[in-house]
């Protein structure tokens, strides 16, 4: 009896150890198949060198051509305004006039000395008076005639320019000084913009230069203005430096104070191409990489320099060859030398 349970228990042994051997095999093959699929699924696209435009946009104000206060250099009370905020005004037109007591005063002397002074011309022909005299007679003459014009400048105040009166600090009958103007007339049939453009882009930027602009009061409108000054050092703080752009206005539709975008075009370059979900950034740092598609169906992760941002695509500098195919979807799972499937 003890014959037959020992050979049954070892019966029963050998039937699992079997089981056990079959279930390790399956399970081996089971993992193999899974290996195999794990290889990542990606996508790819064969990216090509092409003509980049090389363009820029930068926020600045528009500020008036020319800017000018009008201020007497002596005080006095304003006897006459003839213009208001907002007025166009021609240069040479009369905008206030002063007080004119000194003036008439010192015309009244200078009408005098006129007159001697003829008559003291005649005396010196016909011999009666020496010509140190009659010099320093006429030197006199001169600088009251020096003064009468000063006075005249600055008793009637006439615009320099032609513009718009953007600012009036004064009534008739007030006592003005030099402390402030009694006018602000603003040039802005043309206007400037200032531009601070990157240091990097110092050689690109020449004078005559044209940029585009866009301002958010006139929305769906361009103007079109050229560089016309470059300044000569970069600021330090900013490592930009400053151009002058100065746009025609002919209609006086940009107004000074008008928040713009300025699009500076440094010409074209011709560089590869990619998409920008193909791009990847390290993290902790600010490098870029893409993962390129080997011929073996391998990928290898290429550090990359990116250039200009064009809508969803980067330029690139350097990193990726002509018609490399780069990886654009199911990068999470990749690393280095990773074999891949390619989605058709």
């Amino acid at each position: 009896m003890k014959t037959i349970f020992k050979t049954m228990f070892i019966a029963s042994a050998a039937l699992m150890t079997a089981a056990c051997g079959n279930n390790a095999d399956k399970a081996q093959e089971a993992a193999s198949v899974a290996v195999v699929e794990e290889a990542p699924s990606v996508s790819v696209v064969q990216v090509a060198v092409r003509e980049v435009p090389q363009t820029a946009t930068y926020t600045s104000t528009v500020l008036p051509y020319v800017k000018n206060n009008i201020v007497p250099q002596t005080g006095g009370r304003i006897t006459k305004i003839n213009v208001e905020i907002g007025d166009a005004v021609k240069a040479g037109q009369v905008l206030a006039e002063i007080d004119k007591a000194q003036l008439q005063q010192a015309q009244l002397s200078l009408q005098n000395q006129e007159v001697e002074l003829a008559r003291l011309k005649a005396l010196y022909e016909a011999g009666g008076l020496s010509k140190s005299d009659l010099d320093a007679i006429e030197t006199q003459y001169n600088v009251t005639k020096t003064q009468v014009e000063n006075l005249l400048e600055n008793t009637v105040l006439l615009s320099p320019i032609n513009g718009v009166i953007t600012a009036r600090n004064y009534d008739v009958g007030d006592m003005c000084s030099m402390s402030a103007p009694i006018f602000t007339v603003e040039q802005i049939a043309p206007v400037k913009v200032l531009v601070g453009i990157s240091e990097s882009d110092y050689s690109k930027v020449k004078k005559g230069d044209s940029v585009e602009l866009t301002a958010e009061a006139v929305p769906g409108k361009t103007f079109y203005g050229k560089i016309n000054r470059i300044y000569p050092t970069i600021d330090p703080s900013t490592r930009t430096f400053t151009v002058e752009v100065v746009v025609q206005n002919n209609y006086m539709t940009l107004r000074p104070g008008m928040f713009v975008r300025a699009t500076v075009d440094f010409g074209s370059n011709n560089n590869v191409v990619i998409p920008d979900v193909a791009v990847v950034k390290q993290q902790g740092s600010g490098e870029r990489f893409v993962y390129v598609l080997n011929q073996d169906g391998t990928v290898s992760y290429q550090k990359v320099v990116l250039g200009r941002r064009m809508g969803t695509e980067y330029e690139v500098l350097e990193g990726i060859e002509d018609g490399a195919k780069v990886v654009t979807g199911g990068q999470i799972r990749l690393k280095d030398g990773i074999k891949v499937t390619v989605n058709e």
